[in-house]
């Protein structure tokens, strides 16, 4: 059930869809009713399985449903990093598939069924610090030899949208796109239901057992049977896939929305599409004309979202003064699983177990390609999958690696931080040495009118002679 609530759509605690009550026989089970578990269910039965979907809260409770709805290529890592584990050509295709993704989104959002979801077009990823030549290298590999359609914004462009001197150059990804996060995800499961899937909320499972041809689900003291079983459960997956959980690190993520801030937004931020800058510190965008969505601040620990909300309010006055600090109309936050190499967790486990999980820092993109992927490899044999083998399950560390994660978080912001200080740092020290050069250059302008215009009034006033070269009277 969802109302809408300050420009973004709320979700109420009231499940709309039945717990699971009966014995069932399907070909494949889905555990998870967030966006990758929706879109593989329906992808599945658009392709003629039989297809359930076990949800242990309801659609959408969790990080699927706490987002800001932005869908752009690529993943939570560099490009250059994927390229130094899997290869030139791999990370090609892996970049072509997250363009698959965004395309998907931007198909399923435009569904009849979806008609309440807006679709705006265009992402921004702004730079932190001055990179030029970084930029150009950038451009050369995603828009040369990726084939992507993107641009490259100089600083004084950038500036020009966003009016801050926190931001220097960027890439912009015209065919990116941001929706209403949960509007999305409660419409993919209507489109999932449409297609014939059945959706069971407050249906927690228990126990799974993926061994032989019919596999085995456990679910509110029930027994299931299938032929495939797809996790997509983060986090809280649990007891049944101890293993898969535990690789997971989560990451609570706080976002925020302002109050209206009147004409004064358009002022300070005229570019219409998401922005999210190159350390994935700050994400934002603008929302019903005159309010500001703002996704800032992780956690490896559950904190007050009000509290954090606070400090998003004090993070938009340091980046855009000119907003001062903005009243907090809502604060939210949700959790999800962060993997060790950052790569999302796509693929078979086993004989007819498959994952799709670890989507933390992702963004709509992959979460709609593994959804599609898996649904394509159960049923077409479509092996792609294999592309994400090298980024294999890996132990998150448990409490441990929670404080590790905590501290390099804050590490990284703090480095991030700090390399924009440097940045804008030299920027003013380069805008001194051109000031300083330009009056340089006006004094000696000067000091040149000046000789001219003596030797002007010298030849005025010198004795003139006549013809024959003696003095006049």
């Amino acid at each position: 059930m969802t109302n809408e609530a300050n420009g973004i759509t709320a979700i109420s605690d009231v499940s709309s869809r039945p717990a699971l009550k009966f014995k069932i026989d399907v070909d494949i089970v889905v555990v998870g009713a967030g966006l990758a578990g929706l879109t593989a269910a329906r992808e599945a039965a658009l392709k003629g399985a039989s297809v359930i979907v076990l949800e242990g809260h309801r659609v959408g409770w969790n990080a699927s449903g706490n987002n800001l709805g932005i869908a752009m290529p690529g993943f939570g890592v560099p490009v250059e990093e994927i390229i130094e584990r899997v290869g030139y050509d791999d990370t090609r295709e892996l970049w072509k598939m997250s363009e698959e993704g965004v395309d998907y989104v931007r198909a399923a959002a435009s569904e009849e069924t979806m008609r309440e979801v807006v679709l705006t077009d265009g992402a921004l990823e702004v730079s932190n610090v001055d990179a030029g030549e970084r930029l150009i290298d950038r451009l050369q590999m995603i828009g040369g030899d990726f084939g992507s359609e993107i641009e490259g914004w100089p600083v004084e462009r950038v500036r020009e949208s966003l009016k801050t001197r926190r931001y220097f150059n960027a890439i912009h990804f015209p065919k990116a796109l941001h929706v209403d996060g949960r509007k999305y995800v409660h419409g993919l499961a209507e489109l999932a239901e449409d297609a014939g899937v059945r959706i069971f909320e407050n249906t927690r499972v228990t126990k799974i057992d993926p061994a032989g041809v019919r596999k085995r689900v456990y679910a509110n003291g029930l027994l299931l049977r299938c032929s495939h079983i797809i996790l997509a459960g983060n986090v809280h997956l649990g007891e049944p896939a101890q293993r898969l959980t535990a690789t997971l690190l989560p990451t609570w993520r706080y976002a925020a929305l302002t109050a209206p801030l009147g004409d004064g937004l358009a002022e300070a931020i005229s570019y219409s599409g998401a922005v999210t800058d190159n350390d994935g510190i700050d994400q934002f965008r603008v929302v019903d004309g005159d309010r500001l969505l703002w996704s800032s601040t992780e956690t490896t620990w559950q904190g007050n979202a009000k509290r954090y909300g606070r400090a998003i309010r004090n993070r938009i006055a340091k980046i855009f003064p000119a907003l001062g600090k903005p009243e907090i109309s809502e604060a939210w936050s949700g959790v999800y699983g962060t993997t060790v190499h950052g790569m999302p967790q796509v693929g078979e486990l086993h004989k007819g177990l498959w994952v799709a999980s670890g989507f933390g820092r992702q963004g709509l993109n992959t979460t709609a390609m593994a959804g599609h992927l898996l649904a394509r490899s159960i049923l077409w044999g479509d092996d792609r999958w294999k592309l994400f083998s090298p980024f294999e399950l890996v132990w998150a560390g448990g409490s441990a690696g929670r404080v590790a994660g905590q501290a390099f978080h804050t590490f990284s912001r703090n480095r991030s931080a700090a390399a924009g200080a440097v940045s804008r740092f030299r920027e003013r020290a380069r805008a001194r040495e051109v000031a300083r050069e330009h009056a340089r250059e006006a004094r000696l302008a000067a000091a040149k009118a000046r000789v001219e215009a003596d030797r002007e009034r010298a030849s005025a006033i010198r004795p003139r002679s006549d013809d024959s070269g003696s003095a006049s009277a």
